[in-house]
C-alpha cells in the first residue's frame, strides 16, 4: 500500500477532512457574495458601484460596512488564516504514518472544531465560545506539527 493512496486509511481520512475544509473556504466566499447581493450592501471596492446586471441602482452607501455581509467576510478571512495550516500539517502527518485512530481524531477533530467555530461566528455567539473552537482547532494543528517533528527528529 502506498502512503499517498486512497487505499491508505490515514490518507483517505486526510482526503475527506481536507475536502470538507476546501469546500468550507470556497462556500464561505460564495456566502459573502450572496449576502452582498441580497442586501445590496457591504461592497468592497469602488468599482463595485458601477451599474450592471447585479447592481442596477448603485449608490455610495453600498461601500459602507454592513455587518450582515462583513460577518461573512470576517469568517472567510478567518478560514483563510487557519485552514491552510491544517491542510499542510495534515499532509505532513500522513507522511509519518500515524496510527489511524490518532489521525482520525486529529483530522476530523479539526473539521468539527472549524464547523462549530463557523456556527458560533454566524450566529454571533460570544467571543469566548468562538475562541474555544478556534483554540481546539489551533491546538490540533500544533499537535500534528509536533507529532511530525517528534517522528522525524529521532
Amino acid at each position: 500500500m502506498e502512503l499517498f493512496s486512497p487505499e491508505n486509511p490515514v490518507f483517505a481520512t486526510y482526503l475527506i477532512a481536507a475536502s470538507v475544509m476546501v469546500l468550507k473556504i470556497m462556500g464561505q466566499g460564495w456566502m459573502t457574495v450572496y449576502r452582498m447581493m441580497k442586501s445590496e450592501a457591504g461592497f468592497a471596492s469602488p468599482e463595485d458601484l458601477r451599474e450592471g446586471l447585479l447592481n442596477k441602482s448603485p449608490s455610495p452607501e453600498q461601500l459602507d460596512i454592513n455587518d450582515y455581509v462583513d460577518r461573512s467576510r470576517r469568517m472567510h478571512r478567518n478560514d483563510l488564516e487557519n485552514i491552510p495550516a491544517f491542510l499542510c500539517a495534515g499532509l505532513l502527518l500522513v507522511a509519518v504514518s500515524p496510527p489511524l485512530l490518532l489521525a482520525q481524531v486529529l483530522l476530523y477533530g479539526f473539521v468539527i472544531a472549524r464547523l462549530l467555530h463557523a456556527y458560533a461566528y454566524a450566529t454571533a455567539k460570544s467571543h469566548e465560545v468562538r475562541a474555544t473552537f478556534y483554540t481546539i482547532g489551533s491546538l490540533i494543528v500544533i499537535a500534528m506539527a509536533l507529532y511530525v517533528l517528534a517522528n522525524v527528529i529521532v
